[in-house]
């Protein structure tokens, strides 16, 4: 979540910084997020549609290709896991 709020705060502070010199943001907002919504989810489509011509559900597909991780970023409240699934060896 930390890093959510760093990204947002950074966010606003472009804003003032662009408010202050009285000029307008590069792109418009919407158009851009819209965007790199359509090239993360372009980024995905092979990978989960080679998963899915094999007949593997969506839902698994999505998991052995990391299509949601690498849409979604890491979610707020999810540690990432160790190599080995966070078991420690003896």
């Amino acid at each position: 979540m930390k890093l959510y709020v760093m990204s947002l705060g950074a966010g606003l502070l472009v804003g003032i910084v662009y408010s202050l010199l009285n000029v307008r943001s590069p792109a418009p907002p919407l158009v851009a997020l819209v965007g790199l919504l359509g090239i993360l989810l372009g980024e995905q489509v092979i990978p989960v549609g080679k998963q899915l011509l094999r007949g593997t559900a969506f839902d698994t597909a999505c998991a052995q290709t990391k299509a949601t991780e690498h849409v979604l970023g890491q979610l707020p409240g999810r540690k990432e896991q160790p190599p080995g699934g966070g078991k420690e060896s003896a």
